[in-house]
Protein backbone atom coordinates (compact mmCIF):
# COMPACT_ATOMS: atom_id res chain seq x y z
CA UNK A 1 0.00 0.00 0.00
CA UNK A 2 1.09 3.36 -0.99
CA UNK A 3 2.00 5.79 1.94
CA UNK A 4 -0.16 8.57 2.15
CA UNK A 5 1.38 10.74 4.62
CA UNK A 6 0.88 11.25 8.63
CA UNK A 7 -2.57 11.90 9.94
CA UNK A 8 -3.69 15.13 10.63
CA UNK A 9 -2.97 16.74 13.86
CA UNK A 10 -5.70 17.66 17.11
CA UNK A 11 -6.83 20.77 17.04
CA UNK A 12 -5.63 23.21 19.63
CA UNK A 13 -7.76 26.14 19.33
CA UNK A 14 -10.15 27.99 16.65
CA UNK A 15 -7.53 28.33 13.85
CA UNK A 16 -6.29 24.69 13.80
CA UNK A 17 -9.59 23.61 14.45
CA UNK A 18 -11.55 25.34 11.25
CA UNK A 19 -7.82 24.07 9.06
CA UNK A 20 -8.53 20.56 10.41
CA UNK A 21 -12.22 20.68 9.58
CA UNK A 22 -11.77 22.10 5.85
CA UNK A 23 -8.91 19.50 5.10
CA UNK A 24 -11.60 17.38 6.05
CA UNK A 25 -14.11 18.46 4.25
CA UNK A 26 -16.45 19.09 7.03
CA UNK A 27 -16.86 22.75 8.07
CA UNK A 28 -15.34 26.03 6.72
CA UNK A 29 -11.85 27.68 7.30
CA UNK A 30 -11.89 30.37 9.93
CA UNK A 31 -12.23 33.81 9.13
CA UNK A 32 -8.82 36.10 8.18
CA UNK A 33 -9.75 38.25 11.31
CA UNK A 34 -9.58 35.64 13.55
CA UNK A 35 -5.94 35.10 13.08
CA UNK A 36 -4.90 38.76 13.15
CA UNK A 37 -6.29 37.53 16.82
CA UNK A 38 -4.15 34.90 17.62
CA UNK A 39 -0.93 35.04 19.65
CA UNK A 40 2.02 34.96 17.13
CA UNK A 41 4.23 32.03 18.71
CA UNK A 42 1.18 30.29 20.42
CA UNK A 43 -0.11 26.46 20.06
CA UNK A 44 -3.05 27.52 17.78
CA UNK A 45 -1.40 29.66 15.30
CA UNK A 46 1.50 27.43 14.67
CA UNK A 47 0.21 24.39 14.25
CA UNK A 48 -2.66 26.03 11.82
CA UNK A 49 0.38 27.40 9.70
CA UNK A 50 2.19 24.07 10.14
CA UNK A 51 -1.31 22.27 8.82
CA UNK A 52 -0.90 24.81 5.78
CA UNK A 53 2.43 24.17 4.94
CA UNK A 54 2.68 20.72 5.17
CA UNK A 55 0.43 20.10 1.66
CA UNK A 56 4.01 21.43 0.49
CA UNK A 57 5.69 18.53 1.83
CA UNK A 58 4.08 14.56 2.02
CA UNK A 59 0.93 15.69 3.14
CA UNK A 60 -1.85 14.26 5.13
CA UNK A 61 -3.53 10.68 5.18
CA UNK A 62 -7.05 11.29 3.50
CA UNK A 63 -6.40 14.95 2.16
CA UNK A 64 -6.37 15.50 -1.67
CA UNK A 65 -3.08 16.69 -2.31
CA UNK A 66 -5.15 19.49 -4.69
CA UNK A 67 -5.57 21.79 -1.37
CA UNK A 68 -1.64 22.47 -1.84
CA UNK A 69 -3.13 25.25 -3.92
CA UNK A 70 -6.41 25.87 -2.97
CA UNK A 71 -7.35 29.67 -2.66
CA UNK A 72 -8.97 29.70 0.22
CA UNK A 73 -6.55 27.64 1.94
CA UNK A 74 -3.65 29.89 0.47
CA UNK A 75 -5.76 33.08 1.82
CA UNK A 76 -5.52 32.23 5.54
CA UNK A 77 -2.04 30.76 5.39
CA UNK A 78 -0.93 34.76 4.20
CA UNK A 79 -3.33 35.81 7.12
CA UNK A 80 -1.43 33.52 9.76
CA UNK A 81 2.17 34.48 8.38
CA UNK A 82 1.26 37.97 8.16
CA UNK A 83 0.81 37.54 12.16
CA UNK A 84 4.00 35.38 12.28
CA UNK A 85 6.00 37.51 10.62
CA UNK A 86 5.17 40.98 12.20
CA UNK A 87 6.10 39.12 15.43
CA UNK A 88 9.30 38.05 14.19
CA UNK A 89 9.82 41.74 12.65
CA UNK A 90 9.12 43.27 15.66
CA UNK A 91 10.97 41.06 18.30
CA UNK A 92 14.07 40.11 16.45
CA UNK A 93 17.05 43.21 17.22
CA UNK A 94 18.16 45.44 14.51
CA UNK A 95 21.81 44.26 13.31
CA UNK A 96 23.95 47.12 11.48
CA UNK A 97 25.32 44.58 9.01
CA UNK A 98 25.54 41.29 7.89
CA UNK A 99 28.86 40.59 9.15
CA UNK A 100 27.83 41.63 12.70
CA UNK A 101 24.52 39.54 12.86
CA UNK A 102 27.21 36.33 11.81
CA UNK A 103 29.99 37.35 14.19
CA UNK A 104 27.56 37.07 17.13
CA UNK A 105 27.61 32.86 16.18
CA UNK A 106 31.10 32.71 15.58
CA UNK A 107 31.65 33.31 19.57
CA UNK A 108 31.43 29.87 21.67
CA UNK A 109 30.74 31.37 24.82
CA UNK A 110 33.04 29.78 27.76
CA UNK A 111 30.35 28.72 30.17
CA UNK A 112 27.70 27.50 27.73
CA UNK A 113 23.83 27.04 29.12
CA UNK A 114 22.24 25.85 25.73
CA UNK A 115 19.71 22.58 25.32
CA UNK A 116 23.35 21.00 24.12
CA UNK A 117 25.54 21.57 26.90
CA UNK A 118 22.63 20.33 29.18
CA UNK A 119 21.83 17.13 27.78
CA UNK A 120 26.07 16.46 27.26
CA UNK A 121 26.62 17.29 30.95
CA UNK A 122 23.24 15.81 32.70
CA UNK A 123 20.70 15.01 30.44
CA UNK A 124 18.54 11.89 31.30
CA UNK A 125 17.00 9.07 28.98
CA UNK A 126 14.13 10.64 28.73
CA UNK A 127 14.96 14.12 27.95
CA UNK A 128 17.27 12.75 24.80
CA UNK A 129 14.13 10.90 23.57
CA UNK A 130 11.89 14.17 24.03
CA UNK A 131 15.04 15.93 22.09
CA UNK A 132 14.54 14.06 19.64
CA UNK A 133 10.94 13.59 19.04
CA UNK A 134 10.86 17.17 19.21
CA UNK A 135 13.29 17.80 16.52
CA UNK A 136 12.18 15.19 14.54
CA UNK A 137 9.62 17.82 12.93
CA UNK A 138 12.57 18.96 10.97
CA UNK A 139 15.43 16.16 10.56
CA UNK A 140 12.94 13.70 8.57
CA UNK A 141 12.57 16.38 6.23
CA UNK A 142 15.72 17.85 6.69
CA UNK A 143 17.27 20.16 3.64
CA UNK A 144 13.79 20.13 2.31
CA UNK A 145 12.76 23.82 3.23
CA UNK A 146 15.89 25.22 2.21
CA UNK A 147 15.82 23.32 -1.31
CA UNK A 148 12.41 26.02 -1.95
CA UNK A 149 15.46 28.79 -2.51
CA UNK A 150 17.61 26.90 -5.06
CA UNK A 151 15.01 28.13 -8.15
CA UNK A 152 15.82 32.04 -6.58
CA UNK A 153 19.28 32.20 -6.45
CA UNK A 154 21.68 32.17 -9.44
CA UNK A 155 25.64 31.94 -9.57
CA UNK A 156 27.85 31.52 -7.09
CA UNK A 157 25.03 31.51 -4.53
CA UNK A 158 23.30 29.18 -6.28
CA UNK A 159 26.48 26.54 -7.03
CA UNK A 160 27.32 26.53 -3.35
CA UNK A 161 23.89 25.90 -2.19
CA UNK A 162 23.31 23.33 -4.39
CA UNK A 163 26.61 21.49 -3.22
CA UNK A 164 25.82 21.98 0.67
CA UNK A 165 22.26 20.72 -0.39
CA UNK A 166 23.51 17.66 -2.38
CA UNK A 167 25.51 16.90 1.05
CA UNK A 168 22.47 16.66 2.80
CA UNK A 169 20.96 14.76 0.68
CA UNK A 170 23.51 12.38 0.83
CA UNK A 171 25.68 13.14 -2.00
CA UNK A 172 23.58 10.53 -4.02
CA UNK A 173 23.26 7.53 -1.53
CA UNK A 174 19.75 7.02 0.19
CA UNK A 175 21.70 5.65 2.88
CA UNK A 176 23.17 8.83 3.64
CA UNK A 177 20.62 10.88 3.14
CA UNK A 178 20.55 13.06 6.35
CA UNK A 179 16.62 12.07 7.06
CA UNK A 180 17.47 8.57 6.38
CA UNK A 181 19.97 9.15 9.56
CA UNK A 182 17.95 10.79 11.89
CA UNK A 183 15.68 8.24 11.43
CA UNK A 184 18.53 5.26 12.08
CA UNK A 185 18.95 7.45 16.11
CA UNK A 186 15.58 7.38 16.65
CA UNK A 187 15.50 3.59 16.01
CA UNK A 188 18.50 3.78 18.54
CA UNK A 189 16.38 5.64 21.32
CA UNK A 190 13.24 3.66 20.92
CA UNK A 191 11.27 5.96 18.93
CA UNK A 192 8.72 5.88 16.02
CA UNK A 193 10.34 6.64 13.29
CA UNK A 194 7.11 7.56 10.76
CA UNK A 195 7.01 10.44 9.33
CA UNK A 196 5.12 13.69 11.57
CA UNK A 197 4.67 10.86 13.92
CA UNK A 198 5.29 13.30 16.96
CA UNK A 199 3.72 16.19 15.78
CA UNK A 200 0.88 16.34 17.81
CA UNK A 201 3.31 15.70 20.81
CA UNK A 202 5.65 18.66 19.67
CA UNK A 203 5.46 22.32 21.69
CA UNK A 204 4.25 25.66 19.86
CA UNK A 205 7.89 26.16 20.30
CA UNK A 206 9.49 23.65 18.08
CA UNK A 207 6.87 24.27 15.67
CA UNK A 208 7.69 27.99 15.38
CA UNK A 209 11.38 26.92 14.36
CA UNK A 210 10.09 24.31 11.44
CA UNK A 211 7.90 26.78 9.93
CA UNK A 212 10.00 29.63 10.12
CA UNK A 213 12.44 27.54 7.22
CA UNK A 214 8.66 27.23 5.42
CA UNK A 215 7.83 30.71 5.79
CA UNK A 216 11.18 32.12 4.18
CA UNK A 217 11.65 29.33 1.72
CA UNK A 218 8.14 29.50 0.11
CA UNK A 219 8.75 33.14 -0.65
CA UNK A 220 10.86 34.79 -2.92
CA UNK A 221 10.79 37.88 -1.22
CA UNK A 222 12.48 35.98 1.63
CA UNK A 223 15.39 34.31 -0.02
CA UNK A 224 17.20 36.98 1.84
CA UNK A 225 15.94 35.42 4.84
CA UNK A 226 16.47 31.95 4.09
CA UNK A 227 19.91 32.46 3.58
CA UNK A 228 20.36 33.66 6.68
CA UNK A 229 18.42 30.93 8.30
CA UNK A 230 20.18 28.29 6.46
CA UNK A 231 23.40 30.30 7.38
CA UNK A 232 22.71 29.90 11.37
CA UNK A 233 21.98 26.47 10.95
CA UNK A 234 25.03 25.60 9.58
CA UNK A 235 27.21 27.69 11.73
CA UNK A 236 25.68 26.34 15.01
CA UNK A 237 25.73 23.09 13.79
CA UNK A 238 29.11 21.52 14.26
CA UNK A 239 29.97 23.19 18.19
CA UNK A 240 26.20 21.53 18.92
CA UNK A 241 26.27 18.58 17.27
CA UNK A 242 29.72 17.60 18.97
CA UNK A 243 27.96 18.06 22.32
CA UNK A 244 25.03 16.10 20.77
CA UNK A 245 27.13 13.46 20.07
CA UNK A 246 28.81 13.04 23.34
CA UNK A 247 25.66 13.07 25.02
CA UNK A 248 24.21 9.53 23.15
CA UNK A 249 27.68 8.31 23.73
CA UNK A 250 27.47 9.18 27.52
CA UNK A 251 24.17 7.15 27.65
CA UNK A 252 24.90 4.48 25.75
CA UNK A 253 22.60 5.20 22.86
CA UNK A 254 23.49 3.20 20.23
CA UNK A 255 25.77 3.96 16.80
CA UNK A 256 22.96 5.59 14.92
CA UNK A 257 22.29 7.84 17.53
CA UNK A 258 26.06 9.11 17.85
CA UNK A 259 26.38 8.74 14.28
CA UNK A 260 24.05 11.12 12.80
CA UNK A 261 25.72 13.99 15.27
CA UNK A 262 29.09 12.76 14.17
CA UNK A 263 28.27 13.53 11.07
CA UNK A 264 27.11 17.06 11.21
CA UNK A 265 30.50 17.85 13.07
CA UNK A 266 32.71 17.29 10.16
CA UNK A 267 29.55 18.23 7.29
CA UNK A 268 29.08 21.30 8.56
CA UNK A 269 32.32 22.58 10.22
CA UNK A 270 32.55 22.56 5.84
CA UNK A 271 29.44 24.01 5.26
CA UNK A 272 29.71 26.75 7.34
CA UNK A 273 32.50 28.69 5.34
CA UNK A 274 30.73 27.50 1.97
CA UNK A 275 27.81 29.08 2.83
CA UNK A 276 29.89 32.37 4.47
CA UNK A 277 31.68 32.87 1.82
CA UNK A 278 29.78 31.47 -1.39
CA UNK A 279 26.42 31.42 -0.62
CA UNK A 280 25.96 34.50 1.12
CA UNK A 281 28.76 36.14 -0.35
CA UNK A 282 27.42 35.26 -4.24
CA UNK A 283 23.71 36.42 -3.42
CA UNK A 284 25.07 40.00 -1.72
CA UNK A 285 27.52 40.47 -4.98
CA UNK A 286 24.80 40.19 -6.94
CA UNK A 287 21.60 41.62 -4.78
CA UNK A 288 23.53 43.55 -2.11
CA UNK A 289 20.07 45.11 -1.47
CA UNK A 290 19.25 42.01 0.58
CA UNK A 291 21.98 41.96 3.22
CA UNK A 292 19.27 43.39 5.69
CA UNK A 293 16.78 40.42 4.54
CA UNK A 294 20.08 38.05 5.48
CA UNK A 295 20.49 39.66 8.93
CA UNK A 296 16.98 39.21 9.78
CA UNK A 297 17.06 35.35 8.73
CA UNK A 298 20.10 35.07 11.22
CA UNK A 299 18.50 37.14 14.10
CA UNK A 300 15.02 35.34 13.50
CA UNK A 301 16.55 31.77 13.71
CA UNK A 302 18.64 32.88 17.12
CA UNK A 303 15.13 34.24 18.55
CA UNK A 304 12.89 31.19 18.27
CA UNK A 305 16.17 28.73 18.68
CA UNK A 306 16.31 30.44 21.87
CA UNK A 307 12.74 30.51 22.67
CA UNK A 308 12.42 26.00 22.17
CA UNK A 309 15.79 26.43 24.45
CA UNK A 310 13.95 28.14 27.39
CA UNK A 311 11.12 25.85 26.90
CA UNK A 312 12.83 22.99 26.73
CA UNK A 313 15.23 23.68 29.46
CA UNK A 314 12.69 24.92 31.82
CA UNK A 315 10.41 21.86 31.46
CA UNK A 316 13.45 19.80 31.76
CA UNK A 317 14.65 21.57 35.18
CA UNK A 318 11.25 21.17 36.97
CA UNK A 319 10.80 17.40 36.32
CA UNK A 320 8.06 17.29 33.31
CA UNK A 321 8.07 16.79 30.04
CA UNK A 322 8.40 19.50 27.26
CA UNK A 323 5.92 17.24 24.86
CA UNK A 324 1.99 17.96 25.50
CA UNK A 325 1.78 13.86 24.98
CA UNK A 326 4.54 12.20 27.16
CA UNK A 327 6.29 9.55 25.32
CA UNK A 328 5.80 5.79 27.19
CA UNK A 329 8.42 5.56 29.43
CA UNK A 330 11.35 2.93 27.76
CA UNK A 331 14.68 1.52 30.26
CA UNK A 332 17.50 3.30 29.25
CA UNK A 333 20.52 0.77 27.71
CA UNK A 334 22.76 -0.98 30.07
CA UNK A 335 26.04 0.29 29.34
CA UNK A 336 29.36 1.43 31.06
CA UNK A 337 29.03 4.34 29.44
CA UNK A 338 25.61 5.21 30.27
CA UNK A 339 25.42 7.49 33.49
CA UNK A 340 21.94 8.50 32.65
CA UNK A 341 19.22 7.26 34.79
Amino acid sequence: MAYEGPRLPAARGPLSAGVREYLLGTGPLPPAPTAERAAPYGDDLQLALYVCYEPHYRGFAGVSPDVEWDPGLLRLRAALEQRFLTALRADTPVRDSVEEALAELLVEPVEGTGVSHFLRDEGEWWQLREYAAQRSLYHLKEADPHAWVLPRLWGRAKAAMAAVEFDEYGGGRADRVHARLFADLMSDLDLDTTYGRYLDAACAETLATVNLMSLFGLHRGLRGALVGHFATVEITSSPGSRRLAEAMRRAGAGPAAAYFYDEHVEADAVHEQVVRHEVIGGLLEEEPQLAPDVAFGVGATVLLEDRLGVRLLGDWRAGRSSLRTPLTLRTPPTSEKAHIS
